[in-house]
């Protein structure tokens, strides 16, 4: 889902462009620098007319060669002088303005890795990549060329209008008659045009998240022989964005054509009237040449309106979208107080109260996915949590190291409040393993040491250990080896293992596991287990389990469901207790909705995994 955009008419682009000055303020000399040089060097242009006067109405009439070839001479040299200084120009604008994006880059990443989760949820992934890549780009361009020019370009016109006005003040109202009408058609088409550009570069973010979806999920589209659907879906959004520049560019063609039609015809009215002075003696051939000759100086940077318009609109466009992303506030420490009170007691471990939670983008007024959640796992407990698919359990796990706030009730690690604390301080205490383990384009050892900034051989070998990963032994370079992007050249069950070492190899206080042994085969899992328990024998943690191999790693158990704490105790007391707990670990997870669907329960059945007895439904032939 992308953001809402402010609608071009709505906006300005000037006061868009305007929010770029805190990028630019540190190398504002050297861009006024060489826009002085543009000028400079543009105005030697005017020069060059007034030479050819000089040498029509002297040498010439005159039939002088030598002052003919002084007066080419002198145009060789200012021919050269202006090639000089708009090589200048580009020189000084080259390096400052690459800083300035990668500046620019630099903070949109720093920015994205400090947004809360909530946000990076709602926001396609090739939106944010466009912004950082292309937008950028297109900042960069402007900021060399058209920033430039709109400034040299304005100033080469009004200075040779008042050149045109000296030479022959008559001629010179002739061009001026244009003007309104450029006015208008500028306008125009610089609102059209900012609605087209806005479009097609949210089109370039829809095709940028389609194909990186394609390249990361490529097994599942050759897979299920999907290539062929995935492809139309891609022509379906390129033929879109083909049409938008298409439009772009009739605009394009619109207001070129425009400005080029009405200058050439007041060019050649001018030039009609000034042969018909010529004739009448009222004004030197010499004068007549200059004037044209100016005139046809100026249409460069008169055609040039169009181009620069659309380059401005451009870069508003992306200046807007980049702030778009900026403008997102980033996660705030120590968000709430501590309830009055607190002082007096504070329990250890992890304590929440009165926890509830809905998501961001939940419709007003539906039902939150955790309500009224109280719990307390004890210091050096292990509290795994059980429930049926959707009952809100990994919900609840990414509260622990707020990668989500809580909207209602509070958390505490050792009687601390966690809104309280610096998201680094909390993010240092808990350490966090996921079902689905990322691992990054890094070697073996980078991608488990991400969980202990100052960790070492020694601390990375013994995480190893513990998530039995001796595999990496076998890699081609050890613990050195490249994993690849999202670890795909690894097998499911060696990234989860990764993952686990990366979540105890930093000793954490506390540890919050999400189904971290899902990938496992039994006799690696049987193993990781044992060597789980002496790292859970040092921490507080909590396991989200679906297996009963996982739940005995537990002191306790608390049962999930329909987002709220249904029963709590070992594992043997919630069998003989809570009849959908019991479902549960036999296998049958869609018994949490038994309740609901009003099927009754009965009749003991032997668990085989577990020695002991568990509900089952009626009339079932188990």
């Amino acid at each position: 889902m992308r953001q809402e955009h402010v609608d071009p008419k709505d906006r300005s682009a000037v006061r868009s462009l305007l929010r770029l000055w805190p990028y630019v303020r540190p190398v504002r000399g050297r861009l006024l620098g060489a826009a002085l040089v543009a000028v400079v060097a543009s105005c030697l242009g005017l020069v060059i007319p007034l030479v050819l006067k000089w040498i029509v109405d002297g040498p010439v009439a005159d039939r002088d060669p030598d002052g003919v070839w002084l007066g080419a001479l002198s145009l060789l040299l200012l021919g050269l002088v202006e090639a000089v200084l708009f090589g200048v120009r580009r020189w000084l604008v080259a390096r400052p303005l690459a800083g300035v994006e990668a500046t620019m880059r630099a903070d949109l990443y720093r920015h994205l890795q400090r947004l809360p989760v909530a946000f990076h949820d709602r926001w396609p992934s090739g939106q944010l990549l466009s912004r950082g890549t292309a937008d950028l780009a297109l900042l960069r361009m402007f900021l060399a060329f058209p920033l430039t020019f709109l400034l040299v370009n304005a100033t080469t016109i009004l200075v040779g209008f008042v050149v045109l006005m000296f030479q022959e003040w008559t001629l010179g109202l002739v061009l001026l008659a244009p003007v309104v009408p450029l006015v208008i058609v500028c306008s125009v088409f610089e609102a059209k045009y900012a609605r087209v550009a806005r479009r097609a570069q949210d089109q370039v973010g829809d095709l940028t998240t389609v194909v990186e979806e394609s390249v990361l999920g490529i097994r599942i589209i050759k897979g299920f022989g999907r290539h062929r659907s995935q492809a139309d879906a891609f022509r379906v959004l390129a033929q879109g964005l083909r049409a938008t520049e298409l439009g772009k560019a009739r605009l394009l063609a619109w207001i070129w054509t425009l400005i080029t039609t009405l200058p050439e015809l007041a060019i050649g009215a001018a030039l009609v009237l000034g042969t018909v002075q010529v004739a009448d003696g009222g004004l030197s051939a010499g004068t007549l040449v200059a004037f044209l000759s100016t005139a046809l100086a100026l249409r460069w940077p008169v055609e040039s309106i169009g181009f620069l318009l659309a380059m401005s609109q451009e870069a508003a466009t992306a200046t807007e979208r980049f702030f778009e992303v900026m403008d997102v506030a980033e996660e705030a420490d120590a968000a709430l107080p501590a309830p009055s009170g607190g002082a007096d007691r504070k329990p250890g471990g992890i304590v929440f109260e009165g926890v509830e939670f809905r998501y961001p983008d939940a419709e007003e007024g539906s039902p939150p996915v955790l309500a009224g959640i109280d719990l307390h796992i004890r210091p050096g407990e292990t509290m795994a949590l059980v429930g049926a698919t959707g009952s809100g359990k990994t919900t609840l796990t990414a509260l622990v190291p707020r990668l989500y706030d809580a909207t209602a009730g509070r958390i505490t690690l050792d009687g601390e409040d966690i809104t309280a604390m610096p998201r680094t301080r909390l993010r240092e205490l808990v350490a966090v393993a996921f079902e689905e383990p990322t691992l990054f384009s890094a070697t073996v050892g980078e991608n488990v040491l991400m969980g202990a900034a100052d960790g070492g051989e020694e601390e990375l070998r013994r995480a190893l250990g513990v998530a039995q990963a001796g595999f990496v032994d076998e890699l081609p370079h050890g613990v050195h080896t490249e994993v690849g992007e999202q670890g795909l050249s690894l097998s499911g069950g060696q990234r989860q293992r990764l993952a686990l070492a990366r979540a105890v190899v930093g000793r954490p206080r506390f540890l919050v596991l999400d189904d971290p042994l899902s990938a496992l085969d039994v006799h690696t899992e049987a193993l990781v287990e044992a060597a789980l328990r002496r790292v859970l024998a040092e921490t507080t943690a909590v396991v989200v389990a679906h297996r009963p191999s996982t739940v005995m790693l537990a002191d306790r158990v608390a049962l999930l469901s329909e987002g709220r704490i249904a029963a709590v105790g070992t594992h043997q007391e919630l069998l003989r207790t809570s009849a959908e707990y019991a479902w549960l670990m036999s296998g049958g997870e869609h018994a949490a909705g038994a309740r609901d669907t009003g099927e009754a329960v009965s009749g003991p059945v032997e668990d085989e995994d577990m020695g002991a007895k568990a509900p089952a439904e009626e009339g079932s032939t188990r």
